[in-house]
Formats: structure tokens, C-alpha cells, sequence
């Protein structure tokens, strides 16, 4: 029996009936007569990119053994009984081939990537819908005609993620509800599908944050697929890992090579990367060390000599020093020249001396405001705040919200420029010990709507 497609995203435009997954396993199979062959066990699918996953053919119980049925050889998809077109069926067991998926064994049941809302969330059914398919191919030299007769194609159109039923209800969950499938990035532990499956491109529309957040409620299957994907853009993964949970972090870290590890740490901030050397085993962290290209070298190994208590231990080493009398013409193109520095650590430019010393911090909308051609020192603030390498990081983040600083530059004795604390790096010393583990909270117009 079929069902009306639902409104909305929950089926692809076109489609004329859906099912429910649940609903079609278990269900007879018989041959064109009506004789009895088996239960339906799981249903096939072929990844297509951007489209709907099509259904390529069925799983069958038959006689204690599981066999494979072609999608073209069932002359009732929908029905109950699946009642087979053809008389004639290989009884040989079912292998799978790479690239294909099984709908009951992969996908219901296991938890997905709920894209839009970044979290998991399981797939308790599955809805498919019958769509129009290609028209038969035709010689060039024969006129198309709109009576071809174009056969149906079965696709996943949509998720169901509402809870299991519990006697015969469904408990109310706001995210519930037939969802469309495009929502959702899948995570399927087959390996052979998951090479077949193309880039991970869903999950790069999450920002890092997101995927660090996914991979600390993840379980360890789930925590494997989704680095392998993340993997494949080293940019991406070394921001994920700067976001981490220092303890899931140096977990992940200590499961690889020392070479690995060290390419991931070139790809992070100084700062970030000299809290993960300093959480590795002390057998691994000179190796490692040792592996980094010359210039993060220098700047972990600067932040290692510092207190992790203290300013010096949570400053970063990437800013923007340039001489007191450039032009505000020529700060500005250093700040467009700098795409690698972390963005909030740009919003000031330090003017320094002949002898390195801090003269003035101009923040980054003075330089817009100002004369082009005026020197930097003229537009600084030549009386900044600033902290000793050994200030106390409460009194750091005190200065920085009495005077409401972004940024706040970190000198020596002499009063030289060391690095600079930003701002996050301060509110992330503020926060209760388990924020991360708390849930974010979504902007109104990302919270999920009403069930279709």
C-alpha cells in the first residue's frame, strides 16, 4: 500500500508515492504467480552526488540464504506482496559490491549528521518515493515522442528521525518529522561505500567549532569516518583540532604517527599547538618537536618556556609589528596581505621602534578612519595596556574587559613586543570547565520546523 508523498522537502519534486522503509522490510516476496519465495531483508541503493540515492534492487530471505533481486525484475515495488516480474531468480547467496549500500544494515538505526543544525541525530525510518526515471534512449534519427513509456524510479527521498515507537506513540521531539534526505550527511561504516560516496562536501558547510562538536558526541566508529572525511582538506582539520576538547584532542593526536601529528601542528596556531605537545606522553613530544618545520618550531617551543597560567603561556606569536613611521596606507595593506593570521588577532597593529619596543596599538578601524598617508605612530594609542609574559591570566582578562579590548599585547622587561591574547583565548579560560559539553544554541531562523 502506498502512501501520498509528502509536502515539502521530505520528497524530490515529481514524486508520485513514498513508503517507509520500516514498513517494507519483513514484507513476502513472491514469483509472478503468487508463489511464495521469501521476506524482503533490505533494500539496495546506489549514491548519486547531489540526487536522491536510487534503489538498484533488494535483499531477499529465501530459503535460510540472502539473495540478490534486481530493482527491474519487481513488478510491484510497493506492494504487499513484493511480487516479482520474472520466472526466473539466482538462487546464488548475496554478496556486496562496493559502492552499495543497504538501507536496513547502513543507514536505519545509525545516527546521522543533521547538517542544518550541526549535531547527530538517529535515522528511525526512512521514506521512499517513486519519481519519474530517464526515457528509453532512442536513435537520433526518430523523432521523440511524449507517449514513451518512462519507467519509475524509487529513491530515498527523506529521514525520519522522531524517537522509536514506545507502545504504540512516538514521543514529541522538536527535530522529529520527515525531514529531507539532503539535510543529512550519512555516515556509513562500509568502507567500499564510503569511498564510492564522492567528497564529504555537507559537512564542510559546518564551521569547525561544529565538527568538533560532533566529534565529542561521537562514538569511536563515528569519530573515524568523520576525520577520514575531514582528513582530506588539512586546512579544515587543523582548525577542527584547535577547537577540540584538550583530553578527546590528545587522544586522537596520540592514535597517530609522530610525522602525522607534526603535520597537523604545522597547520595550527603556535599556541594551540604548543598546548597539544605539552598533553603528549614525554617520550613523543620531542620527536615530534623535532618533525615540525623550522618556523612553528620556534614559535612552540617559545610558548613551551612560559607558565600555561600565565599571559605569556596564552599568548599567540602571529601579529602584526610593523615600524612606527610606515604609512596608515601601508598598515593596512599588510593587514589584507595577512589571510594565514588568525582574524581576531588583526584587528590591531603594533607599532614598534628601531629597537623592537612597543610604541602604540592602532586598532583596525582607526587605520580605516584614518589619513592614508599619516605615519602609524600618529594614529596609535601610545599609552596602551599592556601585560608582562608572567601576568596572571584573571588579571588579564579583567584588564581586557575593563577597557574593552579585543586584543591585548603581551611585552618583556624592556617593554618588546612578545605576542598578543585575544579575545577568545580569554573567554575560553572563563568558561565552566564543561562547556563544550553543553548544548549551543541555535539562531531562530536555524531551529528546525514542524514535522512534515
Amino acid at each position: 500500500m502506498t502512501t501520498p508523498p509528502p509536502a515539502g522537502p521530505g520528497a524530490p519534486a515529481g514524486s508520485q508515492a513514498s513508503l517507509r522503509l520500516s514498513r517494507l522490510l519483513k514484507r513476502p516476496v513472491t514469483d509472478r504467480g503468487g508463489g511464495s519465495l521469501g521476506r524482503l531483508a533490505d533494500v539496495i541503493v546506489r549514491l548519486r552526488g547531489a540526487d536522491y540515492p536510487l534503489v538498484t534492487g533488494l535483499v531477499a530471505a529465501v530459503g535460510g540464504r540472502e539473495i540478490f533481486v534486481p530493482i527491474d525484475q519487481v513488478s510491484s515495488f510497493d506492494g504487499d506482496p513484493l511480487r516479482l516480474s520474472s520466472a526466473r531468480l539466482s538462487l546464488r547467496r548475496f554478496g556486496r559490491r562496493d559502492g552499495e549500500v543497504l538501507l536496513r544494515a547502513d543507514v536505519l538505526g545509525h545516527r546521522l549528521i543533521d547538517v542544518p543544525n550541526a549535531r547527530l541525530l538517529r535515522a528511525a525510518d526512512l521514506v521512499l518515493a517513486r519519481v519519474p526515471g530517464l526515457p528509453p534512449p532512442r536513435p537520433d534519427d526518430l523523432p521523440s515522442s511524449r507517449d514513451d513509456n518512462v519507467p519509475a524510479e524509487w529513491v530515498v527521498a527523506g529521514v525520519d528521525t522522531s524517537p522509536r515507537r514506545m507502545f504504540g506513540l512516538r514521543a514529541p521531539e522538536a527535530s522529529g518529522g520527515v525531514r529531507d534526505w539532503h539535510d543529512f550527511e550519512w555516515l556509513i561504516g562500509h568502507v567500499g561505500s564510503a569511498l564510492l560516496r564522492g567528497p564529504f562536501a555537507r559537512i564542510r558547510r559546518l564551521k569547525p567549532a561544529q565538527i568538533a562538536d560532533l566529534l565529542e558526541s561521537a562514538s569511536a566508529e563515528e569519530e573515524t569516518e568523520i576525520l577520514g572525511r575531514v582528513r582530506a582538506d588539512p586546512e579544515l582539520e587543523a582548525d577542527v583540532f584547535e577547537e577540540l576538547d584538550e583530553d578527546l584532542a590528545t587522544r586522537l593526536l596520540g592514535a597517530r604517527t609522530d610525522f602525522e601529528i607534526a603535520e597537523v601542528l604545522a597547520r595550527m596556531r603556535a599556541d594551540d599547538a604548543a598546548d597539544a605537545i605539552a598533553e603528549l606522553p614525554q617520550q613523543r613530544r620531542q620527536p615530534v618537536l623535532d618533525l615540525l618545520p623550522a618556523g612553528p618550531r620556534q614559535k612552540v617551543l617559545t610558548l613551551m618556556g612560559f607558565a600555561s597560567a600565565s599571559a605569556g603561556g596564552l599568548m599567540g606569536v602571529d601579529f602584526i609589528a610593523l615600524p612606527e613611521m610606515v604609512t596608515v596606507r601601508a598598515a593596512l595593506a599588510r593587514v589584507r596581505e595577512s589571510p594565514l593570521l588568525q582574524p581576531e588577532a588583526l584587528t590591531s597593529v603594533h607599532a614598534v621602534d628601531v629597537g623592537g619596543c612597543l610604541a602604540g596599538v592602532a586598532r583596525l578601524v582607526t587605520l580605516v578612519q584614518g589619513d592614508p598617508d599619516a605615519a602609524l605612530i600618529e594614529v596609535c594609542d601610545t599609552d596602551p595596556v599592556r601585560v608582562g609574559a608572567d601576568t596572571d591570566i584573571t588579571e588579564v582578562a579583567v584588564l581586557m574587559t575593563d577597557y574593552n579590548l579585543i586584543t591585548i599585547p603581551v611585552v618583556d622587561d624592556a617593554n618588546r613586543l612578545l605576542g598578543v591574547i585575544t579575545v577568545d583565548d580569554v573567554l575560553e579560560i572563563a568558561l565552566p570547565p564543561d562547556w563544550r559539553r553543553r548544548e549551543a544554541a541555535h539562531p531562530p531562523d536555524t531551529r528546525p520546523g514542524p514535522p512534515i
